[in-house]
């Protein structure tokens, strides 16, 4: 008999990765190498006061390039702040993007990439593959270490009525290179740091163990984890320190691409109604959410497994005496820990949530995409409990 065949899976890479300390220079040859001539410089208030848009504005410069900018980028962008960029693109005829700053910024250089090529409202792309005309090039540049936005091909745009998060993805709205320079991290708030410190291990965590993994999601998944897992804290202890921000950087970006190759899990879909429905910060939903997803997944021998090669390939779990199982709790202890140390809250008590809340967030979880790549299945009543789990339970405690 042959032997099984591994998950089929096809690994295509889109974004070319310019990873270094100083690289944002490198702005204006890059978009002359990809055609550019006219860019739009898609970015936030804080990047501008922190002077991170004026050493892209300089690069480009440098080039001989012209490019205007579109600073008005809010956290969770909505459908009207992508209106308001494609406004802007369309009067300075640009003819390409750079998305400048977080997760919130590069989305919305993505979602003015769709409406700008291929017209209508973001509602329209709100799934994969809607968009049926070419994109323009982009360039993104993130200043956090988190999302992974950058090497991934969804925009992830907020409905400003519903509140709802519509990722809408195309390949074609990938960037074509993502600039990772450390540099760019030092000065994000220690709050920021930490919230999106989160969403990056989330993003490790989760990737890993989806039913779209694959040998090469896995190991972007396990080396995404080791590098976060190993500095996170010392970005923590020592906001300086360049090189653990590299480390997660990095971490961040791997994880990006892991989930272009395997999607996420119950974490993200459990987090996503927090936020929509009580305006808690996704890194703080999934902070709260993501060891109670753990332990739930780690029910299955398989997952169980895989938590346990995390662990161990990470450093977090001695090989010694430990048995398969231990993996798993393993990992979700060590996301209490770090969540407790960041000063991330560990239960929804302090948000007004009630007993009677959980069944609307439970549906609202179960409605979700990304849940259904999660490696148990979950009804509406296991989703009901993981909230429960986490209503009031303390920053840390049982865990």
């Amino acid at each position: 008999m042959n032997p099984a065949i591994p998950l089929e899976f096809d690994f295509q890479p889109r974004t070319r990765i310019v990873f270094g300390g100083g690289t944002v220079e490198r702005l204006g040859e890059l978009v002359r190498h990809n055609g550019g001539t006219r860019v739009l410089l898609v970015t936030d208030p804080g990047i501008v006061a922190a002077g991170h848009s004026a050493r892209a504005e300089k690069s480009l410069t440098a080039a001989g390039l012209e490019f205007t900018h579109f600073d008005r980028v809010v956290e969770n962008p909505t459908t009207e702040v992508v209106e308001d960029c494609v406004d802007t693109a369309r009067r300075e005829k640009i003819d390409f993007l750079v998305g400048l700053g977080g997760g919130s910024s590069m989305d919305a250089a993505k979602g003015c990439n769709f409406l700008l090529t291929n017209g209508g409202r973001m509602e329209d792309y709100w799934g994969v593959g809607k968009a049926t005309k070419p994109m323009l090039p982009l360039i993104a540049i993130p200043t956090t270490a988190g999302t992974g936005s950058e090497c991934q091909s969804f925009a992830l745009i907020t409905h400003p009525k519903t509140h709802v998060k519509m990722a809408c993805g195309d390949v074609k709205a990938a960037a074509r290179v993502a600039i990772l320079d450390p540099e760019l991290t030092l000065t994000q708030p220690a709050a920021v740091a930490a919230a999106t410190g989160m969403d990056a291990l989330s993003h490790a965590v989760e990737t890993a163990v989806t039913t779209r993994r694959s040998p090469v999601s896995s190991m972007l998944s396990r080396e995404a984890f080791r590098l976060c897992s190993r500095s996170l804290r010392r970005v923590l202890d020592e906001p300086g320190n360049v090189a653990a921000r590299a480390d997660v950087l990095l971490g961040a970006a791997l994880a990006g691409l892991a989930i272009e190759n395997s999607m996420l899990g119950a974490a993200h879909a459990t987090a996503n109604p927090l936020t929509a429905r009580f305006g808690i910060v996704h890194g703080h939903a999934i902070g709260i959410m993501l060891p109670a997803v753990v332990r739930f997944n780690a029910r299955s021998p398989e997952v169980a497994a895989i938590y346990h090669q995390l662990a161990l390939q990470s450093g977090l779990l001695d090989d010694c005496g430990s048995n398969g199982s231990a993996g798993g709790e393993q990992i979700a202890r060590f996301l209490s820990a770090y969540r407790k140390k960041a000063g991330l809250p560990g239960s929804l008590s302090g948000f007004n949530v009630t007993q009677g809340d959980l069944e609307e967030l439970a549906t609202d979880a179960s409605k979700q995409w990304t849940g259904s790549f999660n490696p148990r299945p979950l009804a509406v009543s296991d989703f009901i409990s993981l909230y429960r789990t986490v209503l009031d339970n303390g920053n840390g405690a049982n865990e």
